[in-house]
């Protein structure tokens, strides 16, 4: 293992398991997500994600695992004996913490509610609701198939099943003003016992929302209006308790969400099933890898060669850097320049810090630490832009 590596090797280790179908397919959403009208061979996924985890874990060996995160697409969909031979096989090829924080995303309908005893039971102890709304007419224009009772009804549930839990926001919705997010995040954190993660409404390319956007059938609110969302967005959650530890997450002390850290701290974490992403440390050396995305050419990748990877580039000291200072300055904690030093072999430009420092962009902590300041994160891709320089 190289020094740097060494270094900067910590314990965590992350696994991310994606389950790539959907009942339907959002207009606003460019994930790897699959819509199918068949049913899925769920024992027949179920194998190749063993095979896919065993083959990982033979170039990845004597890991302890600290975070598993099933996410998708609508992971919820699997049945919940799908989700425990997956925990299962990673608990055979790898060690996994006593403490581990195992995530899976859920859809808040009745029907994946109902499961959820059964996912507590297979092995997951944090789920993280895509409830998006709080209200009918947004949850409707945003091609989601539950209403905002069935959202709300799906958190008690999940409070009962689990004593950690986390839901999702869009905000920046057409036609939202600053007040009517306000009252809407209010009632938020009031279902919430420890988390909550808030993104605002992007037109992505090759999405429905893009045609309807490019075509003026689609008004979103203006930069102002988006500003002034955000700032109400930053204002409510710390008032009510849960800042933000991360330009779009909010949580209580100690509930941030450890698998995300794991990926914004720059650690490892292994990829496992159709278009996931990986950031393995081997022989000293730090691959970026990535699956095949078509949910049916992976499966019989897998089960040709036990793995689906289709790309695995060797990162250098210098991407190593930057993808370290683009994920940790998202960070409300920040970075180590130390650690960004070892890493690239140069420090941060001294006169580029103290420009940002003076512009109130930044600050740099008592113990050397860089941090984005509540007046930079709006114009952090500026902010990381200029570090990287």
């Amino acid at each position: 293992m190289s020094g740097a590596s060494q270094a900067f090797h910590t314990e965590a280790f992350g696994v991310y398991v994606h389950w790539p179908f959907c009942l339907s397919k959002c207009p606003y959403c460019d994930f790897n997500s699959h819509v199918r009208h068949q049913a899925i061979d769920e024992e027949r996924f179920a194998r190749a994600f063993e095979r896919e985890i065993a083959t990982t874990a033979a170039r990845a060996p004597g890991r302890e695992v600290t975070s598993i995160f099933l996410g998708g697409g609508t992971p919820s969909l699997m049945k919940p004996q799908t989700v425990g031979a997956i925990l299962e096989s990673i608990g055979r090829h790898w060690n996994v913490a006593k403490d581990v924080e195992v995530t899976l995303e859920a859809n808040p309908t009745s029907v994946e509610a109902t499961r959820f005893k059964g996912y507590r039971a297979a092995g997951v102890n944090r789920v993280s609701l895509g409830v998006q709304a709080l209200d009918d007419v947004s949850l409707k224009a945003l091609g989601r198939l539950h209403t905002a009772r069935e959202a709300l009804d799906a958190v008690a549930i999940a409070r009962k099943s689990f004593d950690r839990y986390s839901f999702d926001l869009i905000y920046a919705r057409p036609d939202q003003t600053p007040q009517m997010w306000a009252d809407e995040l209010k009632l938020a954190i009031s279902e919430a016992a420890e988390h909550l993660s808030l993104y605002q409404l992007t037109i992505e390319p090759e999405t429905p929302f893009f045609g309807l956007h490019a075509a003026g059938k689609l008004a979103i609110p203006d930069e102002v209006v988006a500003r002034a969302l955000y700032d109400v967005t930053q204002d409510v959650c710390a008032r009510e308790g849960l800042p933000s530890y991360e330009i779009s997450n909010h949580a209580r002390q100690g509930a941030e969400c450890r698998h995300n850290l794991v990926y914004w701290r720059g650690q490892e974490y292994a990829g496992i099933g159709p278009g996931a992403h990986a950031r393995l440390d081997i022989d000293g050396v730090r691959h970026a890898i990535s699956t095949e995305k078509r949910p049916e050419s992976w499966l019989m990748r897998v089960e040709a060669q036990g793995h689906g990877v289709v790309s695995d580039d060797l990162l250098n000291s210098e991407e190593r850097a930057d993808e370290y200072l683009l994920m940790g300055l998202r960070l409300t904690e920040g970075i180590d320049p130390m650690r960004y030093l070892a890493l690239s072999g140069r420090a941060l430009d001294p006169d580029r810090i103290a420009i940002l420092s003076e512009e109130g962009a930044i600050v740099v902590d008592s113990d050397g630490r860089v941090r984005v300041t509540a007046e930079g994160f709006p114009v952090l891709d500026a902010v990381v832009a200029d570090l990287a320089a």
